[in-house]
């Protein structure tokens, strides 16, 4: 918990809470996941400390490949220190590598079942908000599922604080999003048992698209 706080008060804009991830939120982002038969291929973008990772450690079986992306370094070292390790030394047909970079510079082949993504989108550039959901939705096979969070009523809060750019970046967001909806399958959740409570985002990725 200190170690997520430190890093998220040094850079909130990548890190996007003061808070982890509670278990409540980790069960609901990979619900999915956890109910799948046969071997997967999953991708987690933005892990920070590894609430989600650890989840997605226990439902990982047999020959299953898990690649994890977070660009801030003692995230890194926390989650290969804590958690990664000593998976792979107890698990050595799963394969779990760890890349220490920007997912737009991270070495992936794609076909992903399932990606798991903790990356703070609010607080993006519309820009590059675009371009990682896009990154992402090429990595994924058709009709894989993309899972992202956000903070349930974070952006009406926010309305009357941000002046008229920040507002024009929600609208700007909010029409992305929408098209995104119309392009794919999308579903939410509420997780009240989080702080604060967050809506599990999922897409699933249409044939062709």
């Amino acid at each position: 918990m200190l170690k997520f706080v430190h890093q998220a008060i040094r850079d909130i804009r990548t890190t996007g809470s003061v808070f982890p991830s509670s278990p409540a939120l980790a069960k609901a982002m990979t619900r999915s996941l956890r109910n799948h038969r046969g071997e997967k291929k999953i991708l987690e973008v933005g892990p920070g400390t590894g609430p989600f990772t650890s989840a997605i450690l226990a439902a990982l079986r047999g020959h299953d490949s898990f690649d994890i992306v977070e660009v801030n370094e003692v995230f890194c070292a926390h989650l290969e220190h804590r958690l990664l390790k000593d998976y792979r030394a107890h698990h050595p047909s799963i394969s779990v590598k760890l890349h220490a970079m920007p997912i737009e510079q991270a070495p992936l082949e794609g076909g992903y079942d399932f990606v798991i993504c903790g990356l703070p989108f609010n607080n993006f550039p519309l820009a590059l908000t675009q371009s990682i959901f896009n990154q992402l939705l090429a990595l994924m096979r058709d009709g894989g599922e993309m899972t992202y969070f956000e903070y349930a009523g974070m952006r009406t809060i926010k309305r009357p604080f941000i002046g008229a750019s920040g507002r024009d970046h929600i609208r700007r967001l909010e029409a992305f999003r929408q098209s995104t909806s119309k392009a794919h399958i999308v579903t939410k959740r509420l997780v009240v048992a989080n702080f604060p409570p967050a809506h599990a985002m999922r897409i699933i990725k249409r044939q062709g698209v």
